[in-house]
């Protein structure tokens, strides 16, 4: 098989790629990807010597570029990772997200259409659904009410998926998925932040009160979901995928855990102006993928997030490039300044 991934060189990408190579000798990996701030080589370091591997530099909104490209590689799957997805960055520039998730989405399915690729899989998050703060779960056939600007660009390009498959009978799927964390993951996320300042011996900065509720799924997890959406999902099937810890985690108690597996203690906790729209909990149903499609997530959070903190510690070359330039002056405008 022969798969275009967009956006490859993303965080959620990339280790998609290194699973699917290191499951499937004879896969084919096309790596499509903007190289945007958050793309970065390194993340598949050594990957980019494999035969099977190929990068291509574009952007999905590219149309020429994009048909092109399909026309000549002819890949029997395109999964759609490439996306703008940093909330905090949604509310400063909406206007990038709507191009890069919505526009770029449109422009896929075009090709998925006009070249008949047998199966497309857009990758979208559980921040469609909105705020699930009164209790249950959002099931796939939830109503959308996103809050943010990019929760609105990714429900955007849900909805042309959803239309393309009702017109044009296209061979597509979508998957939701709830707060990745691992390896390879950009600092600005919760997760790699904490780890990191904690590492550099820095305060972390907790949004408001901190009772915001979230759900967190190892990256390998959500990487063996999308394997078996890809191979055994039902063509206009929408699955949802989390790991839901019971009890949930607050972010203030996901602090609380990464401090103490850090060595530190709840001294470096610095509360900060909360985010403008901040939904305080999102929780969703992952019954049908587990029902249907057998799926099950290997990581509970205790064992992923030690996981997660080793390979941070252990690839401090890796994270310390990133921290510098650009984004302090992210850094400083996001938390700093607030």
């Amino acid at each position: 098989m022969k798969i275009l991934v967009t956006g490859g060189l993303g965080f959620i990408g990339s280790n998609f790629i290194r699973y699917m190579l290191a499951k499937y000798s004879a896969y084919q990996i096309v790596n499509l990807d903007k190289v945007t701030y958050a793309g970065n080589f390194e993340n598949l370091a050594g990957i980019d010597k494999d035969p099977r591997y190929q990068f291509f530099k574009g952007d999905i909104a590219d149309s020429k570029l994009v048909n092109s490209l399909i026309s000549v590689q002819k890949p029997d799957a395109i999964i759609n990772f490439a996306a703008e997805t940093h909330v905090d960055r949604s509310i400063m520039n909406p206007g990038d997200f709507i191009n890069t998730d919505v526009f770029g989405t449109h422009i896929l399915l075009n090709a998925v259409k006009d070249h008949n690729v047998k199966r497309y899989i857009q990758i979208s998050t559980d921040e469609v659904y909105g705020d699930f703060d009164n209790g249950g779960f959002a099931k796939e056939t939830s109503p959308l009410r996103p809050s943010s600007p990019y929760a609105a660009s990714k429900a955007g390009g849900d909805l042309q998926v959803l239309a393309f498959r009702r017109t044009y009978n296209l061979p597509v799927l979508i998957t939701r998925c709830t707060n990745n964390y691992g390896p390879y993951q950009y600092p600005e996320k919760i997760i790699p932040l904490f780890i990191t300042n904690l590492l550099e011996s820095k305060t972390i900065p907790v949004y408001g009160d901190g009772q915001q509720i979230r759900d967190w799924l190892h990256v390998d997890d959500h990487c063996s979901a999308i394997d078996l959406v890809l191979h055994k999902g039902v063509d206009g099937e929408i699955y949802n995928i989390g790991a839901n810890q019971n009890p949930e985690i607050t972010n203030l108690e996901l602090t609380k855990r990464i401090i103490t597996a850090c060595g530190k203690d709840e001294r470096s906790i610095e509360y900060v102006k909360d985010r403008a729209g901040h939904d305080r909990r999102y929780a969703v149903d992952v019954a049908k993928i587990k029902t249907e499609l057998g799926w099950e997530p290997k990581y509970n959070f205790d064992s992923g997030i030690a996981q997660t903190i080793s390979w941070y510690k252990n690839n401090l070359e890796w994270w310390k490039k990133i921290k510098t330039g650009e984004y302090l002056n992210y850094y400083k405008q996001q938390y700093v300044q607030r």
